[in-house]
């Protein structure tokens, strides 16, 4: 009897352990999509506010840029708006462990801001009406890929290294297509990312999920969470894009 009692409180204990890391992972996975959807809200505001501070538009089109966006879209600063996003992504996932989590998360704020600044030009290529149908549709894929890796008993290791070789193809393929401007090569670029990107969506989840560790400290927590949101928002606006890319309707 006294066998089968101290079997039932190992069993209860274990039982309310396991309920206690389940809430601390919930907890720690809504802060995740939290401050990514922080992010993405920061972005496509500040995309807007600067396409209407940098485009001139008579009778909802597009006549010409304003000196704000001479200066930032058509002069030598433009590279730096290009590829300054790339460099703050590098310098967040380098340094962070010797940042507070308060400083991470300010430099994730900034990070998507001046992302916004790069993709304001988007509303002066696709209607407004595209844009908006395709980030629903980039919204419901992701919500279903990221779904799926967080909940799928199978492990998504395996596909890590193919899915940064595409990634890799991509980045390198889209910095040669910025020189020759083929339409072919975009095109190969932008299917080719929607699988690489709807892959890394799951895997993506996958692994911010499996990073949660119960006896980590707030400071180290709220850094894993900065760190899983930058990942995944990544995948987003990759995403989008690319399918933005395949289905957009140009102005």
């Amino acid at each position: 009897m006294s066998n089968d009692f101290r079997q039932s409180a190992h069993l209860s204990g274990r039982a309310a352990e396991m309920a206690q890391i389940d809430q601390g992972l919930r907890s720690y996975m809504l802060k995740v999509y939290n401050y990514m959807a922080i992010a993405l809200g920061v972005t496509g505001l500040l995309a807007y506010v600067t396409y209407s501070m940098a485009f001139g538009v008579v009778d909802g089109k597009v006549i010409g840029y304003t000196q704000l966006g001479a200066t930032l879209f058509a002069s030598p600063l433009k590279w730096v708006i290009m590829f300054a996003p790339f460099a703050m992504v590098m310098f967040l996932s380098f340094r962070i462990q010797k940042m507070s989590a308060g400083t991470a998360q300010m430099v994730f704020w900034a990070y998507a801001a001046l992302m916004g600044v790069s993709l304001a030009s988007i509303f002066a290529v696709f209607t407004a009406q595209s844009i908006t149908q395709v980030f629903f549709i980039t919204a419901a894929a992701f919500a279903g890929l990221s779904l799926y890796g967080y909940t799928t008993t199978k492990s998504l290791s395996g596909w890590g290294s193919f899915l940064m070789m595409g990634l890799i193809g991509i980045v390198i393929a889209s910095i040669v297509n910025i020189f020759l401007g083929s339409n072919a090569l975009q095109f190969a670029i932008s299917v080719i990312g929607v699988l690489v990107f709807a892959g890394l969506t799951a895997y993506d989840t996958q692994q911010i999920k499996e990073m949660y560790f119960e006896g980590d400290s707030a400071d180290t927590m709220g850094k894993k969470a900065i760190m899983g949101a930058l990942r995944l928002y990544l995948d987003f606006i990759n995403l989008f894009i690319m399918l933005l890319q395949l289905f957009g309707n140009r102005e």
